[in-house]
């Protein structure tokens, strides 16, 4: 029997509500045999290959299309502006009508009540809405930079989050079941300005890494606890908007969802390190989060400056917990955004000092010191990399073809397509599928392949299932049982059979 995903929190294997239980079982006893699976996939792939110069039929088939997961996703970049303002009017907010941003009470002088301002003043929805996104961003002198402009979006809508994480999360998980996403790896944890303040309030003595953590070990606990206490009130909140365990449950009940603690590394040494044992900590206590990032911009002056030294601050949690699992930005960078000695070593850094599994971005690859040989490290490790193609063009100017994505494919190294903030962006994960075809001319066993990657480069728990020699998964009733990783890989393996035979019979 195949068990599916929910968004509840676990310390054992998912297990499935009924409907979606049946479907599958239904499914996997039916299970076509392999030829069949194959003609099936070959018809597909045919229908693909006949639609793929008609983008309105190609945007409907990627649509419909299973994605596995989205392993690259900000929560508080990944929400529309619309869903901000609606917080903030309901929650007696206020907008500065002359920097276009969402801001606290009292309401006086350029800061007028949200409700009020958005239903009196014409243009005020439109013009918020191009303040807290990409929408229909023209450079002026005023606003002259896609860096700067998308970087500068947090800020205007970060007060309307507070108390919202639950409506968040549901946002983010209707909006994965509608585009067919079994899984997402979301970027979210509480409490990190209080870890930081942890950091700030103890000595740093530098690089003696064991002292620095000595002086904020007796603060996690509490952290911890708190912690846990907000991520069961966040996924509690998520569920009842999604209604979930009702007749009239959100399909976004179904999608899986795991988050990874971050730290920000524009912050003083001394937070950082603090928020770096905080989620190290939390990954360890707390199976829903299942891995450690690091973000904010990376050409940022302290981000560039303290680079290594947040490296071998990795290397040093990584040597005493290595089972943590580490995906890190690194490579967002350009020539012109930075000088050319930040383009040389910092995708090697995070892979070599310390041990990424994942890259996020890695835009500069082709800059850094020696490509050829970190790119064949890169695949003999089968360290993943989360391409997020609108960003990078929002952000860095880059776009195909002189985007990498073809270059690390020809290295062999694991692909998959993320959507990094798309609230900001305006788009999603199948935008991204869309975008990569027409950028690549990618064909369908890509897109297959790509949606496989995600899962199996996920950060879920258990073994992978073994695979052919197509990249298939094999079925092991025993291993699903046990997988969370394996379980998951199973669900989407079934999606696909099921697309594939409705394409088939239609195409």
């Amino acid at each position: 029997m195949v068990e599916a995903l929910t968004t509840a929190p676990m310390s054992r294997p998912l297990a499935l509500g009924g409907a979606v239980l049946l479907a599958l079982t239904v499914l996997a006893v039916a299970a076509p045999p392999a030829w069949a699976a194959e003609s099936a996939q070959a018809a597909t792939s045919r229908l693909f290959d006949r639609i793929a110069g008609d983008p309105p039929r190609l945007q409907a088939f990627i649509r419909a299309m299973p994605k596995g997961g989205d392993l690259h996703n900000h929560l508080s970049g990944a929400i529309y502006a619309e869903s901000y303002l609606g917080w903030a009017a309901a929650g007696g907010l206020c907008l500065d009508v002359a920097t276009h941003a969402i801001a606290r009470p009292p309401c006086t002088g350029e800061l007028r009540p949200a409700a009020a301002a958005l239903a009196q003043t014409p243009g005020l929805r439109d013009a918020m809405i191009d303040s807290l996104s990409m929408r229909d961003f023209m450079p002026t002198p005023s606003d002259a930079s896609g860096h700067d402009h998308f970087f500068s979006t947090f800020g205007r809508f970060d007060v309307a989050e507070t108390g919202h994480v639950g409506d968040m999360l549901a946002e983010e998980a209707s909006r994965a079941a509608a585009e067919h996403t079994q899984y997402l790896e979301i970027m979210w944890y509480p409490r990190l300005r209080e870890a930081a303040a942890l950091g700030l309030s103890r000595p740093w003595s530098g690089e003696d890494f064991a002292a620095d953590l000595a002086a904020v070990q007796g603060g996690l606990p509490a952290l911890l606890a708190e912690a846990r206490q907000d991520t069961d009130q966040a996924e509690a909140r998520m569920r009842q908007v999604l209604r979930c365990g009702g007749p009239d449950a959100d399909p976004g009940c179904g999608v899986a969802i795991r988050y990874q603690a971050f730290l920000l590394r524009t912050l003083p040494p001394a937070a950082v390190f603090a928020q770096l044992a905080y989620g190290y900590a939390l990954v360890r206590a707390d199976p829903r989060f299942v891995g450690v990032n690091i973000v904010a911009p990376e050409d940022d002056p302290v981000a560039l400056r303290d680079y290594g030294l947040h490296m071998r601050a990795f290397r040093f949690f990584h040597a005493a917990h290595p089972d943590v699992h580490l995906s890190l930005h690194a490579g967002e960078l350009t020539l012109g955004l930075v000088p050319p000695e930040a383009l040389r070593d910092h995708i090697r850094q995070a892979v070599e000092v310390a041990g990424a599994e994942r890259i996020g971005h890695g835009v500069d690859i082709a800059d850094e010191d020696d490509p050829a040989g970190l790119l064949a490290e890169m695949a003999r490790r089968h360290v993943t990399v989360e391409i997020n193609q609108t960003s990078n063009v929002e952000i860095l100017g880059v776009a195909a073809p002189a985007h990498p994505f073809p270059f690390y494919r020809a290295a062999g190294v694991p692909l998959v397509l993320s959507t990094d903030d798309e609230g900001v962006s305006r788009i999603d994960l199948s935008h991204e599928y869309l975008r990569a075809v027409q950028s690549w001319h990618l064909r369908y066993p890509d897109l297959k392949a790509l949606a496989r990657n995600a899962i199996t480069a996920s950060f879920l728990a258990g073994a992978p299932l073994p695979t052919d020699a197509s990249g298939a998964p094999r079925d092991d009733p025993a291993l699903i049982a046990r997988s969370d990783k394996a379980q998951l890989q199973w669900q989407l393996e079934l999606a696909f059979r099921a697309f594939e035979a409705h394409a088939a019979s239609a195409g």
